[in-house]
């Protein structure tokens, strides 16, 4: 307890001493035994003053005696019992700064699912409480990292495989070095540069890196722009994508590249999951000070448990369709950082599996 006890204990000794002792140090009468008799009777003060000199100095002896008996006996007391509260205050005190103590070596030694116990006072319990909570957080996001250090090196495997198992048939005469050959081979590389760059692109819009060059933006008018890029894939595929404009277009101060990325990104992912007869309607209104777009599909739809984890690395409802697809999970995730860098919120919304979904963006808006 590093002798947090003996302090305390001798506040509480000086405190108890105070209180009890100096009145009578400092009083006379525990210094005059004639004065204390005066004080309550006459004839007895006449009866001791009668008394022999030496009888009159032995009875004062005496009574000093025991006043200082008195003192000494009440200082044992008090000592002994400050030293106790002393010990039992600091218990009291110190044992939660010992568990915090105790929970920052052990999150040191990257234990991080230690949690200190929640006792004593209600400030020592709120800061175990947040200690608590920063352990959580932190173990939290070691998980993320073991997570996408292992989706990272899955993503990679693939095609560095199909690489080097289709450059070695080539080298042993397997398969031919014609051009259809090497185009497969380029389009795993071309894989890969897609996961490295958005990787990339995702850790600097993940820390607000992310370069952005803002101007006063039609949210209208680029997202009819985002939208024509994918209609000779929507029509390939028979889905019906449509741009829907709710009022007046609203004007953002954002980065319209980016703001297009984001907007690309939801679009791919609804035509993904959408069949063949579905519809995607993409909606762009104003609401209060807020910009909201809207990318709505009736497409497979998201289970409940999946909807918070819609946004996460690498995450995928069907991981064989959308790897097969050139998806590599991380679109949405991109679609989140980028609007959140911009000081906005993406949601999603879906009724259930096969019922479709909607994805929201919602900026600030210029007034």
């Amino acid at each position: 307890m590093n002798r947090l006890w003996i302090r305390l204990a001798l506040v509480i000794i000086g405190i108890l001493l105070a209180v009890i002792l100096l009145p009578l140090i400092i009083g006379p009468l525990i210094f005059s035994p004639a004065a204390e008799l005066g004080s309550g009777n006459d004839q007895l003060l006449a009866f001791f003053q009668s008394m022999p000199a030496d009888v009159q100095a032995t009875l004062e002896q005496q009574l000093m005696r025991l006043a200082w008996s008195l003192i000494i006996r009440t200082l044992l007391v008090v000592g002994a019992a400050g030293m106790v509260a002393g010990v039992i205050l600091s218990r009291m005190l110190s044992a939660p700064l010992q568990d915090l103590a105790t929970g920052a070596r052990a999150i040191a030694g990257r234990n991080l699912a230690y949690r200190v116990p929640v006792r004593g006072s209600d400030e020592m319990r709120t800061v175990a409480e947040s200690f608590n909570d920063m352990a959580g957080r932190l173990e939290q996001a070691e998980a993320m990292r073991r997570q996408l250090l292992a989706d990272v090196a899955h993503e990679l495997r693939n095609p560095v495989h199909v690489l080097r198992g289709n450059l070695q048939a080539i080298l042993d005469g397997v398969y031919p070095r014609n051009e259809e050959e090497l185009s497969r081979l380029l389009d795993q590389t071309e894989h890969l540069t897609r996961l490295v760059n958005d990787l990339h692109e995702l850790a600097l819009a993940e820390a607000h890196q992310l370069p952005l060059h803002r101007r006063p933006t039609d949210l209208g008018a680029l997202t009819k722009e985002a939208v024509a890029v994918f209609q000779p894939l929507a029509a390939a595929q028979n889905v019906d994508l449509r741009v829907e404009l709710l009022g007046a277009p609203p004007m953002a101060n954002v980065d319209p590249d980016r703001i297009r990325q984001t907007i690309q990104n939801l679009l791919a992912n609804a035509l993904r999951h959408t069949p063949a007869g579905g519809r995607v309607r993409v909606t762009v209104t104003r609401q209060g000070d807020r910009a909201a777009l809207t990318v709505a599909d009736s497409g497979s739809g998201i289970a409940p448990e999946h909807l918070p984890l819609v946004f996460d690395r690498f995450f995928r409802t069907d991981s064989a369709r959308d790897r097969e697809s050139g998806g590599a999970g991380l679109g949405l995730a991109i679609a989140k950082a980028i609007v959140e860098t911009h000081g906005g919120a993406v949601g999603a919304e879906s009724a259930g599996l096969g019922r479709g979904s909607a994805f929201t963006v919602t900026l600030p808006a210029e007034s």
